[in-house]
């Protein structure tokens, strides 16, 4: 799946199957539901999904806490907007 084919699925009122539970995630998020992202983030605690759980902290505005899920995520915060990260981690989980 392309990111474009991705992002046109956010007009269905369900995630596509055979979505990895990350990209679930961010499928979620991209539809708007921040709590439902947020519970499968929480799920593990795998790079991908500390990942996951800092952007959703920084889209939160909690920057504490973002930073120590990057921090397990073992990166930093970027320093683009939050629909760049957004659209960022959903290409990398693309090509994985």
């Amino acid at each position: 799946m392309t990111f474009p084919e991705f992002k046109a699925t956010l007009a269905n009122t369900t995630p596509p199957a055979g979505l990895s539970p990350e990209l679930q995630a961010l499928w979620y998020d991209g539809k708007g539901d921040w709590h439902q992202s947020h519970e499968i983030a929480q799920e593990k605690n795998t790079p991908t999904y500390c990942l996951i759980h800092a952007y959703l902290h920084r889209k939160e505005g909690d920057q504490w806490n973002a930073n120590y899920w990057y921090q397990r995520a073992g990166r930093k915060m970027p320093l683009v907007s939050l629909e760049q990260e957004w659209e960022s981690i959903v290409n990398e989980f693309l090509q994985s």
